[in-house]
């Protein structure tokens, strides 16, 4: 098995199953012309994102990342017409390609993407008194996810979930002499999830398009 067999698998799922339509089409087309960094989610992994949005009754949405809107326009679409989704992302440039590929797709009127550094929009939205979330996806700086998680967690429901992506790093989330500053982080993030009595969690190694790494599941359970 190597990376070509895992992008060929990738791409008969996407087809089959239809996976994308035209909306996401051209948000991932957008995105690559504004010379954005080619790492979101895989349509597989987009709709796996979406069906457990669903499957949970998801109504209030938080995602750390937005990059082009390609995995927001996924999530958006599992929420109810009242429901909303709240996206933070660090660069302006990819929040402007994103607003525009997610008003394409007929969605700017339940996600709302807010500019600035993530753990300063997440303190926002605690300072705010915002209401909690049923869903926090964390895909932004993998050094920070430790950080990330305690504040998603202080703004989570009781019963909601929070899934941090690219926690696998590799592999390299077994090594503890790791140098890899984002493998680091998911070891200090696994820390905090054992540690922590408020979360019932587990993490899933993948392979696909992306490679080889893995998605962490965690349900807030108190």
């Amino acid at each position: 098995m190597d990376q070509q067999r895992f992008s060929e698998v990738d791409d008969y799922l996407t087809e089959t199953l239809r996976l994308e339509d035209d909306h996401l089409r051209h948000a991932a087309q957008q995105a690559q012309a504004a010379g954005l960094p080619p790492i979101a989610v895989t349509p597989a992994q987009g709709k796996l994102l979406q069906l457990i949005a669903q499957i949970h009754g998801a109504r209030r949405i938080l995602e750390l990342g937005v990059l082009g809107g390609y995995s927001t326009i996924f999530l958006a679409r599992a929420l109810p017409p009242d429901g909303l989704l709240i996206s933070l992302e660090l660069q302006e440039s990819y929040a402007q390609t994103a607003r525009a590929s997610i008003a394409a797709a007929g969605l700017s009127d339940r996600v709302e993407v807010r500019v600035g550094p993530a753990l300063e929009g997440m303190q926002a939205l605690q300072a705010e008194g915002v209401e909690p979330f049923d869903l926090t996806f964390i895909d932004a700086d993998k050094p920070a996810t430790p950080e990330y998680f305690e504040h998603a967690l202080a703004l989570s429901r009781p019963g909601a979930l929070i899934i941090a992506d690219n926690v696998v790093r590799r592999g390299e989330l077994a090594d503890p002499d790791t140098a890899d500053a984002g493998a680091q982080g998911m070891r200090r993030f696994h820390e905090l999830l054992a540690a922590e009595p408020r979360v019932s969690a587990t993490t899933i190694q993948t392979v696909g398009a992306k490679g080889y790494d893995g998605f962490t599941l965690a349900l807030v359970t108190g």
